[in-house]
């Protein structure tokens, strides 16, 4: 055989190799604010590059604005648009500077084109003006009672991707959300807070969870042929230092993008923990 022939095999199956790997994921996260600023906005968007660069799952494109929030063209030669991400992350607060076209352009993305959408921290206290987002979100934000404290949590569904490494119940130091406009009807609730171990006659608490002593800081739910997931914790820099809660991201990112499944049913609050 010659050495013609040699480097032609060689260079076919290489490129057969290279053709077989799965194809990387591109992530859009967005860390624009119009309200409160979290500190931890800019380690928390670059741990979520890190854990997908490490893993090999995905690139992520961080932006503080939302130009690229849209289908439409771009001016900007390089400039990418919707069609380019698989799914789109938000850590975000108050009304964004996006026109009435981007907001459609992104309920489509989620909706009809059945991409991911990652809501972090305060992605629910985003966009109240506009109902449609908190449809698709699963909530709105309605104050954080008790501040930044040793919250106690309940996991409900341990088979959810990145919750196997956490017990059924454990404490976690952070600033824990409280929901309105939320339904389990709608919504797939992966983890609560112990309502029998908070203070509940906290003024900040709404009176209709004073009767339901319903909590919910993590969720997953389908929207159209989209999948959304929105997770509370990560409001102080040192959450996004634990390898579990990295994992738990990871994980829940994979499900966004679709490369994992999970039974995202809804299902009422159970009313004893196993």
């Amino acid at each position: 055989m010659t050495r013609l022939a040699i480097c032609l095999i060689l260079g076919a199956a290489l490129s057969l190799s290279l053709s077989a790997q799965p194809k990387k994921k591109k992530i859009l996260a967005i860390g624009a604010v119009a309200g409160y600023q979290h500190d931890s906005v800019s380690h928390s968007l670059a741990t979520i590059e890190q854990i997908g660069r490490k893993s090999g799952v995905y690139d992520t494109y961080i932006r503080t604005d939302t130009q690229l929030i849209t289908k439409q063209k771009l001016a900007a030669g390089n400039a990418k648009n919707l069609d380019y991400f698989d799914a789109v992350v938000f850590y975000t607060t108050g009304e964004l500077d996006m026109t009435p076209q981007q907001k459609k352009d992104l309920l489509a993305f989620v909706h009809d084109d059945g991409k991911g959408f990652i809501g972090v921290h305060s992605a629910t206290d985003t966009f109240y003006e506009w109902p449609e987002y908190g449809e698709m979100t699963g909530g709105y934000f309605k104050e954080h009672p008790w501040g930044v404290f040793e919250a106690p949590v309940i996991v409900e569904d341990s088979n959810f991707p990145g919750m196997q490494d956490f017990p059924r119940q454990f404490v976690f130091n952070d600033e824990m959300y409280q929901e309105r406009n939320f339904s389990r009807d709608k919504t797939h609730v992966i983890a609560r807070l112990d309502a029998s171990k908070l203070d509940l006659s906290n003024p900040k608490v709404m009176p209709e969870h004073r009767t339901d002593k319903d909590f919910p800081i993590i969720w997953a739910k389908m929207y159209g042929k989209g999948r959304v997931y929105y997770n509370t914790l990560g409001h102080r820099e040192e959450t996004w230092d634990r390898p579990d809660v990295q994992k738990m991201y990871l994980e829940a990112i994979k499900w966004a993008l679709g490369m994992s499944n999970a039974d995202v049913t809804p299902h009422p609050m159970p009313t004893a923990t196993r």
